[in-house]
């Protein structure tokens, strides 16, 4: 490399560096020392190697870069101001109320595909990424900035697996192995060596480097773009807080700005006004899409038993047919989810994750970064073990479609390990997302076809067992909605139910009016958002709900019924699971938890 260009990207980093002090020192907190250490890795990408159109951030073309460490956003925000998509004036609003530049990187900015922040994530949506790339046969590349910290993260593995399993070759991961953590030094501190044999295990190309060298960043970063049907990691020896004395690899100065930023921008050669030339894409091709077609969701005769797990995916399958936009991803579960039937119309659109449920709900916020509507299935239960990544893809203003089966103890015999109890709360909780549970299969294919255009999180609960179709095919079930299944001027009660539970209340009903005390049945099959008006309606003629639900009694449907009446004062009786079940058929387990027929019948009883 000519000595001129050496001059000009040491220029470049001491800018990044200085830039970074200034923005944290501007904010009074910040991580310019996590942000110091990679700055001679970004400069190189960004002078050098990136593809990147910064007034059309929609070009298809583009690539991709992730700040998996999320922390050295100040980094980032000095490579915008570097790149002209930001002024001086906004770098330093860094972390202000108001301002675009967040303490971690959010979608607020055009130029970021996705929050980052919690650590060991942006490795795995680059994984989805990199996956769009070969769906779509576009020729962008996925890079991913990475903490040496953020290695013990098991997600971090889960993507390299799957990276190198796929021989994702548009995907590289650049590793800042600074050697210092948040409250001391890393497992392996600069043994980059360790970290090499790990990937090169999972079948990734690595290289190691001087992470301030430039020349050998440039070498690396230009092998990567050469190396084929693998990922490539460059693991990068570097120093934390680099350029200044003061907290050059020191422990104690993380996520803190300097103490006399004056004198650490002296010693890093002043300010500048560096400018960089990204590089846009050279091709400005479109995205391959596969056609669309008629949509024909699957049809069930009232009074005809189906699981909806079975009629999600079948109307997942017609909802391939009729959307070329629509992927769906498993975690090795796609017998028991029924997405089968999806995987063997689709294979090229059908995505294995095996069981790695973080890196399944990663990859599908990849994969709609790029525009595909992923939908996403594993055991309701599974899916805690990927909340971080569903909170994550909240944040990010993801929009991903997501599928639990196997809730509740209605599953039977597998008992507690299997059984979804907490998903509907876990759910909820999720920012701007979107509850369904439908109890009968026509209801079913009606709401996973409606989730396909949902924004932000939405969620389908399913049901192993088989249960009766009370819905006529074609019938429409509005995010929001609600059926009144029972209802009458002597009502006394009102039973509030929603999937496996609505048919039991049913039954219910039907006993308690036998006996002369007649009651009312909703079906609340949008747990979120709620048919507020159907509840307020129920609440003030009968003045007395009865919620049940096959889920623990806090944050459910229960609460979601309590939320929205509670300043109407009616008495609400929740019936949901309290205690620990064990193994047992489905109809002892509705019993012995107390939402059967049975239960609900008396808790009426016992309430009038």
């Amino acid at each position: 490399m000519p000595e001129r260009d050496l001059q000009y990207l040491a220029d470049l980093a001491a800018q990044l560096r200085v830039d970074s002090v200034r923005a944290a020192d501007e904010a009074g907190s910040g991580h310019p020392t996590s942000s110091m250490s990679a700055a001679d890795l970004m400069a190189v990408l960004f002078a050098r190697h990136l593809r990147y159109d910064f007034t059309e951030p929609g070009n298809p073309a583009n690539d991709h870069l992730i700040f998996s460490k999320g922390h050295a956003s100040p980094l980032l925000y000095a490579l915008y101001k570097a790149a002209g998509a930001i002024s001086d004036e906004e770098l330093l609003s860094f972390r202000r109320r108001g301002s675009r530049l967040e303490g971690h990187p959010t979608p607020r900015l055009p130029w970021v595909d996705v929050a980052t922040g919690s650590l060991g994530q942006g490795l795995p949506v680059g994984v989805g990424l990199a996956m769009a790339g070969r769906l779509e046969r576009m020729p962008y590349r996925v890079w991913v900035l990475c903490g040496d910290s953020e290695l013990a993260e098991g997600s971090i593995w889960e993507a390299a697996e799957h990276a190198g399993t796929e021989g994702l070759d548009n995907l590289t991961a650049i590793v800042d192995v600074n050697r210092l953590g948040q409250r001391g030094p890393t497992r392996h501190g600069w043994d980059t060596g360790a970290y090499a044999r790990r990937f090169a295990a999972f079948g990734w190309h690595t290289i190691e480097v001087d992470g301030h060298d430039p020349a050998q960043i440039d070498y690396a970063l230009e092998d990567a773009c050469g190396t084929r049907r693998r990922p490539t990691v460059v693991l990068a020896k570097t120093r934390k807080g680099e350029g200044v004395q003061d907290v050059a690899n020191r422990e104690g100065a993380h996520g803190k700005p300097l103490k006399d930023a004056a004198q650490a921008i002296e010693e890093l050669g002043g300010v500048r006004d560096v400018r960089v030339q990204v590089r846009a894409p050279e091709a400005n091709g479109s995205p391959f899409r596969f056609e669309d077609g008629k949509l024909e969701l699957p049809a069930y005769d009232m009074g005809d038993e189906v699981a909806t797990r079975t009629a999600y995916g079948q109307a997942l399958e017609a909802l391939g047919a009729a959307r070329g936009d629509v992927v769906a991803l498993d975690g090795e579960v796609a017998d028991s989810t029924k997405a089968e039937a999806f995987a063997k119309a689709f294979p090229e659109r059908f995505f294995e994750m095996f069981i790695a449920e973080q890196q399944l709900v990663a990859a599908a916020v990849g994969l709609q970064v790029r525009g595909w509507k992923p939908y996403a299935a594993t055991f309701a239960a599974f899916l805690t073990r990927a909340y971080d990544f569903i909170r994550m893809a909240a944040v990010s203003r993801a929009s991903v479609k997501l599928v639990g089966s196997h809730a509740g103890v209605a599953i039977g015999e597998d008992g507690p390990s299997q059984m979804g109890l907490e998903d509907l709360a876990m759910l909820r909780a999720v920012h701007g997302s979107t509850v369904l549970y439908p109890c009968d299969a026509n209801q079913t294919a009606a709401l996973t076809a409606e989730m396909a255009d949902l924004e932000g999180i939405s969620y389908l609960r399913t049901t192993r067992g088989d249960t009766p179709v009370i819905y006529p095919p074609g019938e429409r079930f509005p995010v929001g909605g609600s059926r009144v299944l029972r209802q009458s001027p002597a009502d006394r009660a009102t039973i509030v139910a929603a999937g496996v539970t609505v048919h039991e209340a049913l039954a219910a009903a039907d006993e308690l009016r036998a006996s002369g005390v007649p009651v009312g049945v909703i079906d609340l099959y949008s747990v979120k958002p709620v048919d507020t008006a159907a509840l307020a309606e129920a609440a003030t003629t009968t003045g007395n709900l009865i919620t049940v639900e096959d889920h623990r009694i806090e944050g459910g449907l229960g609460d979601a019924v309590m939320d929205a009446v509670s300043e109407l004062g009616p008495r609400v009786v929740k019936l949901a699971v309290t205690d620990l079940p064990g193994s047992a058929t489905p109809r002892e387990q509705l019993a012995d938890a107390g939402i059967d027929r049975n239960a609900i019948a008396g808790a009426v009883k016992r309430l009038l």
